[in-house]
């Protein structure tokens, strides 16, 4: 049998129960896939993978070498801006994502801030004085820099993140990127390792509750619990990866050099006009900031 007419190695996982497939890893441009299972859908959502990715990836290497203000704030207006017009994120999801950036923000410029070198701020202004120890506004500006660059790259990162499933990355790599199908399927399978594990971690603990085995209260007794739980997870991860080995093997899966896939992630004009739109974004912000 060819690897052509292998079904998805994410079907040979599918002894997970269907409650493990939520929105967040359903494949956006799978025609199978019920609507009910794809999140509602803006114009970042219609766009290929690899555009969400490759659109913000010059931005992103960029900011590991800018030492001012402007130019991270920029960025992060820009990938908030992007987000949302762009991206179907629930209002509550929205509220925390704000809260949280504000948070990142604050503690880094604080954390940086108070630990820098103040020689390389020597000749500002003083503004916190304690014993020996004097806080200038240079160190704070460099920390609020520092602040900016990293949640400037984290919210660049969402514009993908938010807007695609790992599943349509995978595949858009293999497709279009020409990543070897024997990797990027192999990752995939096992990134769908992480919600069967989640759900055989509940089947113990709901076990060990009907048996009687809670170990008594207190943390010591939870934690205690925890490590009751790494035996029969481990025990049970060993049999479901030798599961998946047999049915990739059955299949044929890694003989051939290419594959059948099962539905296609088109690379279309409107991917070219968003990499090239975002690009030019990036220079102009690069070189008027």
């Amino acid at each position: 049998m060819s690897a052509g007419s292998a079904t998805e190695v994410g079907a040979t996982t599918a002894a997970a129960p269907a409650t493990a497939a939520t929105a967040a890893t359903t494949a956006r441009f799978d025609p199978y896939a019920s609507a009910t299972d794809v999140p509602r859908r803006r114009f970042l959502h219609h766009l290929n993978p690899l555009a969400t990715v490759l659109g913000p990836l010059p931005a992103m290497v960029l900011l590991l070498f800018t030492r001012s203000i402007p130019q991270p704030l920029a960025f992060l207006a820009l990938a908030v801006l992007l987000l949302l017009v762009g991206a179907a994120v629930a209002p509550r999801r929205a509220l925390g994502l704000a809260v949280a950036g504000i948070a990142m923000v604050a503690l880094l410029t604080a954390s940086f801030g108070f630990w820098a070198d103040p020689r390389h701020a020597a000749g500002t202004t003083v503004l916190l004085w304690i014993g020996d120890y004097r806080l200038l506004e240079g160190s704070l500006l460099t920390g609020l820099a520092t602040a900016l660059r990293l949640t400037a790259v984290v919210a660049l990162t969402l514009i993908g993140g938010l807007t695609s499933s790992g599943v349509d990355l995978v595949r858009a790599l293999v497709q279009h990127a020409r990543l070897p199908y024997r990797i990027g399927y192999t990752a995939l399978a096992a990134f769908r390792f992480v919600p069967r594990f989640r759900y055989e971690l509940d089947v113990i603990r709901a076990a060990h509750r009907v048996r009687g085995m809670t170990g008594g209260r207190g943390p010591i007794a939870a934690v205690r619990r925890q490590f009751s739980y790494v035996i029969p997870l481990l025990a049970g991860a060993i049999r479901h990866a030798e599961r998946v080995a047999h049915a990739m093997d059955s299949r044929a899966f890694g003989a051939f050099r290419t594959r059948t896939e099962r539905h296609r992630i088109p690379f279309r004009a409107r991917d070219v006009v968003f990499i090239a739109l975002f690009w030019l974004a990036t220079a102009a912000i690069l070189l008027l900031l």
